[in-house]
This record gives C-alpha cells, structure tokens and sequence, in this order.
C-alpha cells in the first residue's frame, strides 16, 4: 500500500484506528470454543464489526505463533479474509524483528512476500543492515520501535549520549538516513504523549504508530496534540479494550460500539486540526 492510499483512508472513514488482533485463545468468549476454529471465528466477527471505523488491523504474532501451526493457519486465514473482504485495510504484523542481514531478508520475504502485510513492527537494536532488507519491498512499511509504552521503556530507550540526546531520539535520527516516510514508520507509546512534541521535530512526516490507548490508559486528546500533522500522521492503535469488550455472545456487537466511540472522537480531533 503507497503511503496516499492510506491517508485518502483515513479521511475517508474520519479515523485514525488501528484494532489489535491480540487474539488469546484464553480470553475469547467461551462459547467459541466449541467451534472447529475459534480464533478465526472470534477474528471475522470482529474484523465485520469494526472494519468500517478502521483503518488498520494488527496482529500481535505472539497469539498465533504460540499455539504452533493451528495458530499460523488462523493467522494466515484472517489475513486472507481481510484482504478479500476489506482490502483498503492497512495491515501491520506486529513482529518486532531484528536480526542480522541475511536473517532480516528472510523475515522480510515472510511477512511481506509470502504473507502480504503491508507494514511489519522492526526492532532497530542491531543496526542499519538488520532494517535495510525490509526497506527493499516496494509499497511496503517498516515500522521502527523508537519509544515504547510498557514500563521497561526507561532502561534503554532514554538512555543518553555525550550530547545529551536520548537513545530513542538517536534512532529516529539515524534510521531517516536508511529510508523516508514513504516506508518507515514509528512506533511510539501513547503513554508517552508529551514526548511526541520532540519527535515531531525529529520526524515531522513520518507516520507514528502508536499503542496504548485503551486499556493501557493513554490519553487520546493528548496524542493528538502532540503527534498529529497535517495528514494526520498517526496510527493509534486499541487491541484489548475493543476486541474484549464482552466475553458472551454480545462480543462482536460490543467491539462495535468501542470502535464506533473511537471514531467519533477521531472524527472530531481530524476536524479539529483540519486534517478533514
């Protein structure tokens, strides 16, 4: 997907949310556990339910990659009936790979070549040949970890150098010089809303991917004031707080009505700061 076609979503739908395909198999409603797929049952529901308030799905490979094969097929499977159904939706596998580069090109073959996501979640620990390999995919995104939601963020990420610069703002530095906003992306925490003031300085155009709104708590009020540009340049993501909304029969109608609730406040801050 070129990097237009996702803007001209965004204003389309008035929205700016990504749903996290988080699927546990331990939390979805218990009466899909009779079925013969249940997270792929549990998956179409609620990609039907949501699909019109989104602009983007993102499966956190780790609910999948868990339970073997079955949970590759149930991934592959979503994906094929995403794109069939929806096939404007931006898809981002949340991977978080990084490895060195022969390794990095197989990676990259995987989520882009074999499986056909759009965009893949990269940890940039290793250096520029570990991202390079995923850079050479036309239309394709790479999204850069650069400052991260969970508590553990402080014992790297805000590291500094002998200029003071923080480790997370040295990554975004660097990594402009290996790619562009054409296909580099940042993933950066909602819960680190005041901070996005600096990276907008540092990535004016970039798009940001940025989770923890929901249940992790992260203001989205904030992170538009701070992140958003003149193309809205965010994608926020909400996995938990939309996709288990309810653990009965009423699930797929209850993430409606998050992502709907969602959207309405998206809609207002797109026209609030002329996006729309």
């Amino acid at each position: 997907m070129k990097l237009q076609q996702l803007i001209d979503q965004i204003k389309l739908k008035k929205s700016f949310l990504c749903v996290g395909l988080d699927s546990d198999i331990k939390k979805i409603p218990e009466h899909l556990l009779k079925s013969e797929r249940p997270v792929l049952e549990f998956n179409k529901a609620i990609v039907d339910a949501t699909a019109p308030y989104t602009i983007a799905y993102k499966p956190n490979l780790a609910f999948y990659e868990s339970r073997g094969l079955e949970g590759w097929k149930d991934l592959e499977d979503t994906l094929s009936y995403i794109r069939k159904n929806y096939p404007e939706i931006f898809l981002i596998a949340d991977a978080k790979r990084g490895d060195i580069g022969n390794t990095s090109k197989m990676y990259a073959e995987a989520f882009f070549g074999n499986m056909n996501f759009d965009s893949v979640t990269v940890a940039p620990y290793m250096g520029e040949d570990s991202v390079k390999p995923f850079l050479e995919f036309q239309d394709k995104f790479v999204i850069l970890l650069a400052l991260t939601s969970n508590a553990g963020a402080q014992d790297f990420q805000f590291f500094s150098n002998a200029d003071s610069k923080p480790l997370f703002t040295q990554v975004i530095e660097k990594s402009k010089t290996w790619g562009s906003e054409q296909n580099m992306m940042y993933v950066v925490g909602a819960t680190k809303a005041s901070m996005m003031l600096n990276i907008r300085q540092l990535a004016p155009e970039h798009f940001l991917l940025v989770p923890g709104v929901g249940a992790q708590g992260g203001s989205l009020e904030e992170v538009a004031k701070y992140g958003m540009n003149k193309q809205c340049g965010l994608i926020v993501n909400a996995s938990r707080s939309i996709i288990f909304a309810a653990k009965d029969a009423t699930y797929a109608e209850k993430a409606k009505g998050e992502a709907i609730a969602l959207q309405i406040q998206m809609e207002s801050l797109l026209a609030e700061f002329k996006v729309i």
